[in-house]
């Protein structure tokens, strides 16, 4: 059981983009790195034997829904959340707070914390900064994201400043709580060098440059374990996005891991590398999946196509995973046209499959002074799309 700590391997250096090695008690994870989301403590449509066996040793889980059922009390009493959903790997787990933002005339924010009604039964529970560390120390995860108020878009400057001043207020508050318990434990343990359960901060702002910037420098002065991007992919157009990413991660610590929340499409990943971020999430691929939407070499595949009814093409030719190497869009559409429970679990296996490999991809390109050719393959792949 090795304490949290970063170390890079390899920089692009026309780019910036970096690979390297986090280490966890629960592993090594190889960066830049994609997490599938578990938000209750499943992928949805992924058994955990599956997720191991394409490579995947980093999952995301939801303190709001997990607090909320089956309790962290309880998950506590049965192991933590590694033991509760049987994942010997590295979890991080996020605060819950764009979730309790999310419900708008459920919740109420104050200075203290945010008060708000479950949506599964309407029962009143209030989240403080202090309470979701406490929350997700009992929950265990590796990685642990302090409460945020997610900046909403469209925001002008004085909303987005009044936001960032009580994100800044609520993490030296959760950092306080978690230094009391986090580094407790290692001097009752005799002390070690690096934490044993990381606190994140997340830089707020919206989409102003200029406030991004102010607050990265602002985290940086606190001297966390990592430093997470909030509010991105929240309904701005994509060049905003890419404005206030890169007007903030200059100023992050080099040396610190640099996690953007909730992002990207495929053709993204790559360019939110360039900018200097080494671990990404996002919902897409599971999501997209039930839908009927593929992530492939080419592009975009909707597998609704009436096209596809009598294609015996693998989804990608150019895939390796178990989907592509057995599985016809001829098949595969048929399966979610019947609403087949089968579909949801291929086509999800095949485009978190798609994201990890990408991934993966980009970090040996890294590694062997190649990121720029990658970097073009996948815009132009992504360009292109499929029209079906």
């Amino acid at each position: 059981m090795s304490a949290f700590r970063f170390e890079i391997e390899a920089t692009d250096p026309e780019s910036g983009a970096r690979a390297g090695r986090l280490y966890t008690p629960h592993g090594v994870i190889e960066t830049p790195v994609f997490m599938p989301v578990g938000t209750r403590a499943a992928v949805k449509a992924m058994a955990q034997g599956e997720l191991e066996a394409m490579g995947a040793r980093l999952l995301l889980a939801n303190t709001y829904h997990l607090a909320l059922r089956p309790g962290t009390a309880r998950i506590r009493e049965l192991g933590g959340l590694h033991g509760f959903m049987a994942w010997p790997h590295a979890l991080l787990t996020d605060s819950g707070g764009f979730q309790v933002f999310s419900l708008k005339t459920l919740a109420q924010v104050g200075e203290e914390g945010v008060r708000f009604r479950s949506h599964l039964d309407g029962e009143l529970h209030e989240f403080t900064p202090e309470r979701v560390v406490e929350a997700q120390l009992d929950l265990g995860p590796d990685i642990l994201m302090p409460l945020d108020e997610c900046t909403g878009w469209p925001a002008d400057e004085a909303a987005a400043r009044a936001s960032l001043e009580l994100t800044v207020r609520w993490l030296e508050r959760a950092r306080r709580r978690w230094l009391e318990r986090d580094c407790g434990r290692q001097h009752r343990r005799g002390g070690r060098d690096g934490y044993e359960q990381a606190l994140f901060g997340i830089v707020q702002g919206g989409m102003h440059p200029a406030l991004r910037a102010e607050a990265a420098e602002r985290l940086a002065a606190l001297e966390l374990p990592g430093y997470a991007l909030g509010g991105l992919s929240v309904g701005e157009p994509r060049e905003l996005t890419w404005q206030a990413a890169a007007a903030a991660l200059p100023r992050l610590p080099a040396e610190k891991p640099r996690y953007a929340m909730g992002v990207g499409a495929p053709g993204e990943l790559a360019e939110y590398v360039a900018l200097g971020v080494d671990m990404m999430d996002c919902v897409l691929p599971t999501r997209n999946a039930r839908n009927g939407l593929l992530f492939t070499s080419q592009g975009r595949l909707s597998i609704k196509a009436a096209a596809l009814a009598g294609d015996a093409q693998p989804p990608d030719p150019a895939c390796v995973c178990p989907v592509c190497a057995r599985y016809s869009r001829a098949y595969l559409r048929h399966l979610f046209q019947t609403r087949e429970i089968l579909a949801s679990m291929l086509l999800t296996r095949h485009n978190l499959f798609h994201y990890l490999d990408t991934m993966r991809r980009i970090r040996h390109a890294i590694v062997r002074g190649q990121f720029s050719r990658i970097r073009r393959q996948l815009a132009a792949a992504n360009q292109t799309g499929l029209a079906l």
